[in-house]
């Protein structure tokens, strides 16, 4: 069974599990008197009104967890937490009678609404009255009404979340129009139903905590995986960290160019193992993979491995073909490289970092997803598992550099991302005679000379204007560009922060847009560096950092 129907499903049971929360007795009555007076319409009315508001709420709901960007691990988590929250809940007289004490006070409102009960009502004060109604009933289904939430969030694709979406709105309608159109013989048959609801309750409530347990520890494929001791490398004959939920891949659209290969659709490359790559070349976390993927490409393309390198431009100068051919070229890049100008292949991919790769299995699903450098080990193992290697003693471990938790994070100049804390006031879109401040305190940074802070980028306007940042690591980038047409030399000089000693000076020339190392110590270091152009015209977008 699908994990997806199994969503579907309790999507369903949670939308039928509010007929029967604590808080209908005192609401009921509202219900049934809106029901037996006004026209036939007037039932109709009701249960469109209730649907209408709470598939709205949900759904705007779910699209506010997205655009805040929340981790999906951690709502994930809070999912699985609220579901076995509800059933526990549900299961429990004494959880359920806590429960019903805390929001009777909420429910009680509908009292005051009795005026909308007009004896000549129809359709439209029926459609009213159903969204008062789910609007008192809101905070007595909190439990319920966030679990649904936080299940269409869970979703990969927006199809699924629709017909999740779909099946708790119809769930809740049921019991409702029910009620609404056979009102008389329900208050006839009420205390039938009060005896029993007890009972009907916690069969739901079990439902619901075994479709967990289900998800969790079978469909889930949660596996379990053996640590080499002293190494870190896992091993497994199964896909380790796989994805609870699995989704059909979504598709590369809107590439506005193809490097070594012609174009490339996921749907042609069924039967074969594809891993993509979102990267940009100016992104030293991104260089940093491309080693093993280029390691990975050799030794499993002939077995059915299909790299995809989306090369997506975090600045504008990284959309120029020839400069991306130009990184192909200078990193030994040999797999296909898609230009996503536009985002199109990102915004179907609903991602949000540079590097972030996507394992997807020859069925066409993604099973593994990993965002930011790290788990080479584990993403060699789940290659090998899906294309069908079974020995595991040729994995091999490249060297992973790793990162201080006081290493100075990647810093941005230009306005839109600088952060206001570390830069100093900044004059934007207009050249500003800047001067060095007596202090700087750690990942600060400060202009000297004649600057343009844009957008994207600094640009030096005169001979001789200097940056200086302090920071702490072992190595120093900084992607820089040129808006002349002659490369310009650039002066790079490293001062020790405690003894003030000049550790470095050196010079580089800035000839293309691209990343520069600036400094490679073998040991880590607290320091000041300072960049000075020797003309006008050199232009500066971040410095990032490596240990």
């Amino acid at each position: 069974m699908e994990t997806n129907f199994i969503n579907i499903i309790l999507g369903f049971i949670e939308g039928f599990a509010l007929i029967i929360s604590p808080c209908i007795l005192p609401i009921l009555p509202i219900f049934l008197a809106g029901s037996l007076t006004g026209s036939k319409k007037r039932p109709v009315g009701i249960i469109i009104g209730f649907t209408l508001f709470f598939s709205l709420l949900v759904f705007f709901s779910h699209q506010l967890v997205r655009y805040l960007d929340v981790d999906f691990n951690l709502v994930r988590e809070v999912g699985y937490v609220m579901l076995l929250l509800l059933g526990a809940i549900m299961i429990s007289d004494y959880l359920t009678e806590q429960f019903g004490k805390i929001t009777q006070g909420f429910s009680r409102i509908g009292t005051y609404f009795s005026s909308v009960n007009k004896p000549e009502g129809g359709f439209c004060s029926g459609l009213f009255l159903g969204g008062i109604i789910a609007i008192i009933w809101t905070p007595c289904a909190g439990p319920i009404l966030a679990a649904i939430i936080v299940q269409t969030v869970l979703q990969e694709t927006t199809i699924i979340s629709f017909f999740t979406l779909m099946a708790f709105a119809l769930g809740a309608a049921i019991p409702m129009f029910l009620i609404s159109l056979y009102g008389k013989k329900l208050i006839n048959t009420f205390s039938f139903f009060k005896t029993r609801a007890a009972l009907f309750r916690k069969f739901l409530g079990g439902i619901i905590i075994a479709s967990i347990v289900y998800m969790v520890y079978f469909e889930g494929k949660v596996v379990s995986s053996s640590v080499v001791p002293q190494t870190g490398i896992k091993t497994s004959n199964s896909l380790i960290n796989g994805l609870w939920f699995t989704y059909q891949a979504p598709p590369i659209q809107g590439v506005n160019d193809w490097i070594n290969s012609p174009p490339l659709r996921l749907i042609d490359l069924r039967g074969k193992v594809v891993l993509i790559d979102f990267w940009t070349y100016s992104c030293i976390n991104c260089l940093r993979t491309l080693p093993y993927l280029n390691d990975w490409y050799k030794r499993y393309h002939d077995e059915g491995l299909v790299i995809i390198g989306i090369h997506t431009p975090e600045f504008d100068f990284e959309k120029n073909l020839d400069n991306v051919k130009a990184a192909v070229k200078r990193y030994g890049i040999l797999y296909p490289v898609a230009l996503d100008n536009q985002f199109i292949t990102w915004r179907n991919y609903k991602n949000h970092y540079w590097p972030a790769h996507y394992l997807i299995n020859k069925k066409g699903d993604v099973v593994y997803r990993r965002f930011g450098e790290g788990e080479y080990e584990v993403m060699e193992n789940n290659i090998r598992f899906l294309l069908g290697i079974k020995d595991l003693s040729t994995i091999r471990s490249l060297k992973e550099s790793s990162v201080s938790f006081a290493q100075t994070p990647e810093t941005y100049l230009g306005y839109t991302k600088a952060d206001s804390h570390y830069s100093p006031e900044l004059i934007k879109d207009k050249t500003t005679r800047y001067h060095f401040s007596n202090e700087l305190s750690a990942n600060a940074w400060v202009l000297e000379g004649l600057w343009q802070v844009n957008a994207e980028n600094i640009v030096a306007q005169e001979a001789n204007a200097a940056i200086k940042i302090h920071f702490n690591a072992r190595k120093v980038y900084a992607v820089m560009g040129n808006s002349t047409a002659k490369p310009i030399k650039v002066t790079v000089v490293l001062t020790d922060e405690l003894s003030g000693k000049k550790l470095q000076e050196s010079s580089i020339l800035v000839d293309k847009y691209s990343i520069y190392e600036l400094i490679s110590e073998k040991k880590f270091i607290s320091g000041y560096l300072q960049i000075m152009a020797t003309e006008p015209g050199v232009k500066i977008y971040t410095f990032t950092f490596g240990s």
